[in-house]
């Protein structure tokens, strides 16, 4: 969750409000059972963690002041670290999904080198994996095992050929022309 609120402040400066509203538009249906606590508890870490600042903004007339949150160099460098984070499959499919939207939105990486780059580490895996379970001398009951992660892989795999299709479109918001 961390370095999803991060990347979600590297477009812009955002107060907690802006951001969950963010992450709900990006999520979809998904986005609904979010807690809108745990953004502003997220927000409090990061800034004891030094990887954002806050600074108190005048409200409207019909609304109080806000904290606007912006990312420190601090912060920066953590979101172009988990950009290129390709460890798969630790990220579930949301936290890849929020990386891909908020990669596109502040224009911080191509979402399909992205998909790309996950797409080589899955192959890698999957290779791996279907050498292990070829091996005759593999017990059956660990052979059971490397079967479903391979099944996993392949459907791993096949999401990813959609994010791809979804992201090579060249009129997606945020999404970097001639990439």
């Amino acid at each position: 969750m961390q370095d999803v609120v991060l990347a979600m402040l590297a477009k812009e400066p955002a107060h907690g409000y802006e951001l969950r509203s963010r992450m709900r538009d990006a999520l979809g249906p998904l986005g609904e059972a979010m807690n809108a606590g745990q953004i502003y508890v997220t927000l409090a870490r990061l800034g004891k963690a030094g990887l954002v600042t806050s600074e108190r903004a005048e409200g409207l007339p019909d609304r109080p002041d806000r904290r606007v949150y912006a990312l420190t160099p601090a912060g920066q460098q953590r979101v172009a670290a988990w950009l290129t984070e390709v460890s798969w499959p630790k990220p579930d499919l949301t936290e890849f999904h929020l990386k891909l939207v908020a990669a596109a939105a502040a224009r911080l990486a191509d979402p399909v080198a992205l998909v790309d780059a996950q797409r080589r580490e899955v192959l890698r895996r999957l290779r791996d994996t279907q050498r292990a379970a070829l091996d005759r001398s593999v017990d059956p009951v660990a052979g059971l095992l490397l079967e479903g992660v391979v099944l996993r892989l392949r459907a791993d795999l096949e999401w990813l050929e959609a994010c791809e299709r979804m992201w090579a479109v060249g009129d997606r918001p945020g999404r970097k022309s001639g990439a």
